[in-house]
């Protein structure tokens, strides 16, 4: 392991710990566990959904489910996979009945996701859904916007839709592996 490498993961298991123990908000109440986030922290790229569901909550791992298992599909298919990108998400507690987070809980986990970023540098940031969407480019719309990418401070956006949304309407799967072929062509560029 080289040392900037070294100095990234030991920075980012300290971050880890402290994720891991915030109470600040009401979230951690309901929560099972807390799901930090999981990946290389060598990515180039990071992909950042609103919050864990159901399943993140039991096993601790972003983007384990239903919606996980096709996100796992669309890396496939631009030849990625988990050990090479970088999964947070916004919030890192489950908001109770899947609801979407409030102001109050996303300000208050803002400082960890801020942190990872700066800890991994992706080249590429990939906010799936319109939530994480309004919270790096607010009044964007993901239906107008997906398969776009966007420079702002500094580092790129790659716009997404969620994987959830092919769960629920097949037409969004040709969609998204249309426009994962085009973060493939941005990040192999």
């Amino acid at each position: 392991m080289d040392k900037e490498t070294s100095v990234k993961k030991e920075k980012y298991l300290i971050l880890r710990e402290q994720v891991v123990s915030c109470n600040s908000c009401d979230l951690r109440k309901g929560a099972t566990q807390v799901v930090p986030g999981a990946g290389s922290l060598n990515s180039k790229i990071m992909f950042i959904g609103e919050g864990p569901g159901a399943t993140e909550d039991r096993q601790g791992i972003p983007f384990c489910g239903a919606a996980g298992k096709f996100l796992d599909i669309l890396l496939e298919s631009i030849g990625l996979n988990r050990n090479k990108i970088f999964i947070a998400n916004i919030v890192k507690c489950r908001p109770p009945n899947n609801r979407d987070p409030e102001i109050g809980e996303i300000k208050i986990c803002t400082k960890w996701l801020e942190q990872q970023i700066e800890i991994i540098q992706p080249e590429v940031v990939v906010p799936l859904g319109r939530h994480a969407l309004n919270f790096f480019l607010p009044g964007k719309m993901i239906s107008k916007e997906h398969g776009n990418v966007y420079e702002q401070g500094g580092r790129r956006y790659f716009l997404s839709y969620h994987p959830a949304v092919a769960l629920y309407n097949g037409s969004y799967r040709d969609v998204m592996l249309s426009d994962f072929k085009k973060l493939h062509d941005l990040i192999n560029n």
